[in-house]
């Protein structure tokens, strides 16, 4: 079976991959929309993605895989209270897919109502806000979605809780995890409160120089020949961008954020018309996880001019 076409392969669409890496350093940007004509890479970059993640460390025998150093799930909270000693584990991220067609209870969760009232006991059916703990998180075609399952998702991406309550009954489990949708703007548009709540947008269109296209098709018939052999060409490149996303990590937080930059921020956001205050986090944020990445301790001209690239998209008004 073919795996899945190597990251560092992807000829140019450059900001869709600063947007999904800057995530990766600092997954509280709040995810990214990838908006665009089909056939443009979208799902390609998405599912080869998870391939430049760090492994996480997650705890051992827990079905939600709570990751260590975040709050547990109830069931983990139980087996420590009992006495038993949690083990961690490494595991490598995964990207879990959310069905178009899905219910809310099958995204966020059941609970047995009759099990609770007749044996007290609680059992909870684990949704795909479950899987997704510590994962990627990928919606195709997010703008098809139901708005309410939309809301319910991203109210969850900002929270990292899923809690679901039937009754009287509530269930909890951690869910943190890095969103990705992806939509064609000629079927539809999400709604503007909902664009809202997606930290960056990256508008992708069909490379128009003839070299890049060139390029293109090459490493894809390339990769259809063999994709053995060019996942091993490629899997030395993927693997030093997954250590400099872990050691981007670690840099993050002593990045310098100068006074004069937030202010040009400010200005920028206000005379755009940008509503509320996302935009301006969003852009500080982003600006800080590339001047992390190239291994910076402060900001650049190029890190600001980028992350106002990808934050401010979705969020200029239309007029």
């Amino acid at each position: 079976m073919a795996g899945h076409y190597p990251f560092s392969a992807l000829v140019g669409q450059s900001l869709l991959k600063k947007g999904l890496l800057v995530n990766a350093v600092d997954p509280t940007i709040g995810g990214v929309l990838l908006r665009g004509e089909k056939g443009t890479g979208k799902t390609t970059a998405v599912r080869s993605f998870a391939a430049v993640l760090p492994p996480k460390e997650v705890a051992r025998e827990c079905r939600f895989g709570c990751v260590k150093g975040v709050p547990p799930c109830d069931e983990c909270r139980e087996r420590e209270s009992s006495g038993e000693r949690v083990a961690y584990e490494e595991r490598p991220v995964e990207v879990v897919d959310l069905p178009l067609n899905a219910s809310e209870d099958r995204v966020v969760g059941s609970l047995d109502l009759e099990a609770a009232l007749r044996e007290g006991i609680r059992k909870f059916e684990m949704g795909v806000l479950g899987k997704a703990n510590g994962n990627v998180l990928y919606i195709d075609e997010v703008n098809l979605l139901d708005d309410h399952v939309v809301d319910v998702l991203l109210d969850v991406a900002v929270s990292g809780v899923n809690v679901v309550m039937r009754e009287g009954v509530s269930y909890r489990h951690p869910s943190r995890f890095l969103l990705v949708g992806t939509m064609n703007p000629e079927e539809g548009e999400l709604r503007p409160q909902l664009l809202d709540r997606f930290g960056l947008c990256v508008e992708i269109s069909g490379e128009r120089d003839v070299g890049m296209r060139k390029a293109i098709v090459e490493r894809v018939l390339l990769f259809e020949q063999d994709d053995e052999r060019f996942r091993e060409k490629w899997g030395e490149e993927d693997f030093l961008l997954r250590a400099a996303v872990r050691d981007a990590r670690g840099r993050l937080q002593r990045i310098y954020v100068g006074e004069q930059v937030v202010k040009t921020v400010a200005e920028v956001n206000n005379t755009l018309g940008v509503s509320g205050h996302r935009g301006d986090l969003a852009i500080l944020k982003t600006a800080r996880a590339l001047a992390s990445l190239r291994g910076g301790d402060e900001l650049a001209a190029p890190d600001v001019r980028d992350a106002i690239r990808l934050a401010l998209p979705h969020r200029i008004p239309r007029t």
